[in-house]
């Protein structure tokens, strides 16, 4: 017996000095205090606002809830959850006694010339009878099994279910997040192609004008043929691109559509993308607050708590194991004696001490295994703040170059306003031909179309900032 204690002392020591085959990551994150440019001390992050405050946006705010409800993605998704919630029940049933009820009943005949058949004819009964054959053997119990979790191997599994689960929770988060931000990109794209195909009708409508008095001055020997194709080829390009634009439109509507869980349906939108009450107000806060408003950061720390309870349990192999089993119920060899009490009455108890011995390398292959899971969660962690930090300052770098070349376009595009006023006024004071004043509205159009464009790239940049902060899924 002391030779068995001495045995099981020394296999708890050395379980506890199996070594890491790499040296621990550090967990601490080190975030700048701002994102470069943004020197605010405010800790008020937009990334906290919740989506329909901060997009305020009827039609858009509409839609993204028809998503939210409908969009198949997510549907699966909260199935995965579902998994994940039963996966804790699994593993807490583990580390409870496993009790059962057990009936049976067998019926025997040894040969005549077995060991048993021997037994049985020197073996007499109180009343000198033979046992009867067949022999039958009738039993009706429960019996349990419990491992008893010494080293919290099982527990620490339960644990790590539990993390798992808030894991995909976060999951289900980054998805809403992202929902949110696709609809929003798309929403604003439709907005601008709406906005760009009635600039381009605009303009087929001046150049078909045009077109129209290039003609009459050739006819009048005052121009050339070649003044009238270049009008054409200009009205046919126009032309082609409303059939672009509309296709654009088409393919996006049912981009909305598919996301919204919906065959094709009327997408009410505003119509007006120039005019857009939204302001930009950016609140962007401190970045260590990207590691509690980001979902796919929160998540990843979840999964490497996760790895961490992992990793105890796995260490927890190496050691020795206690498991009891027992039985307790009637167990006869007679219909008749069945239920006398109490000489039917079967109880049984027994441990069973188990400790790794020829598959110990397995085993610590397995704690490396765990070790090494632990230590890419680690390093996934850091990148996804890296990832979030550098997100937010592109945003902004983004927004800020953004509205730069707004403000310059739009100035641009207000001189070429004024231009059309001066050439009409030529015109009428017979200083200028009407061309000039064709030309001069549709190079407006022009502009105003590269407008909405860089308007529209505004709006999914400061939507693009939102959820880099971490917004959309609150």
């Amino acid at each position: 017996m002391r030779k068995l204690y001495r045995f099981i002392l020394i296999t708890i020591i050395l379980a506890s000095c199996v070594n890491a085959p790499y040296p621990e990551l550090s967990q601490k994150i080190n975030l700048p205090d701002n994102y470069g440019k943004n020197i605010s001390s405010d800790t008020l992050s937009m990334g906290t606002f919740k989506w329909k405050l901060f997009l305020n946006d009827s039609d858009l705010i509409s839609i993204i809830d028809t998503a939210l409800k409908n969009n198949l993605e997510l549907k699966i998704f909260l199935q995965e959850i579902n998994i994940a919630k039963n996966n804790i029940r699994i593993k807490k049933a583990d580390y409870l006694p496993f009790l059962n009820i057990v009936g049976s009943s067998s019926f025997e005949k040894n040969g005549k010339y077995t060991i048993k058949k021997s037994v049985e004819e020197n073996l007499l009964l109180p009343d000198n009878n033979h046992f009867s054959q067949p022999l039958p053997d009738l039993l009706l119990g429960t019996s349990f099994s419990w491992e008893i979790d010494v080293w919290k191997k099982l527990r620490n599994l339960r644990k790590a279910a539990i993390y798992k689960y808030y894991s995909t929770l976060e999951g289900k988060n980054l998805l809403v997040s992202r929902l949110v931000t696709e609809i929003s990109e798309l929403y604003y794209e439709l907005m601008a192609l709406d906005n760009q195909l009635e600039i381009t009708q605009k303009n087929i409508e001046i150049i078909n004008n045009a077109l129209g008095m290039i003609k009459q001055e050739k006819d009048a020997a005052r121009t050339t043929e070649l003044a009238v194709k270049r009008f054409e080829a200009e009205l046919y390009k126009n032309i082609s691109l409303t059939h672009y634009i509309k296709q654009k439109i088409k393919i996006i509507e049912n981009k909305l559509c598919y996301l919204t869980g919906k065959y094709p349906f009327n997408i009410k939108r505003s119509l007006d993308l120039l005019n857009n009450p939204s302001s930009f107000k950016i609140k962007t806060g401190i970045p260590s607050g990207l590691l509690n408003n980001r979902p796919d950061i929160r998540k990843a720390r979840m999964e490497l708590i996760a790895a961490l309870f992992e990793k105890k349990s796995a260490k927890a192999e190496l050691l020795p194991s206690i498991k009891l089993t027992g039985m307790a119920g009637i167990n006869s060899n007679h219909t008749s004696y069945f239920f006398k009490l109490p000489e039917s009455i079967l109880l049984s108890i027994a441990g069973d001490l188990i400790t790794p011995l020829v598959n110990r390398n397995a085993i610590k292959a397995n704690y490396f295994n765990s070790i090494a899971n632990k230590n890419k969660c680690v390093i996934e962690y850091e990148q996804k703040v890296l990832n979030a930090y550098f997100e937010v300052n592109n945003e902004l770098n983004n927004l800020e170059n953004l509205t730069n070349n707004f403000n310059a376009k739009f100035n641009q595009t207000e001189a070429l306003k004024n231009s059309i006023d001066i050439s009409l006024n030529l015109f009428k004071n017979a200083r200028a031909d009407y061309m000039e004043v064709l030309l001069t509205q549709r190079d407006y159009l022009e502009f105003v179309y590269e407008l909405i464009e860089i308007r529209k790239q505004l709006f999914i940049s400061y939507i693009n900032l939102y959820r880099a902060l971490g917004g959309g899924w609150n």
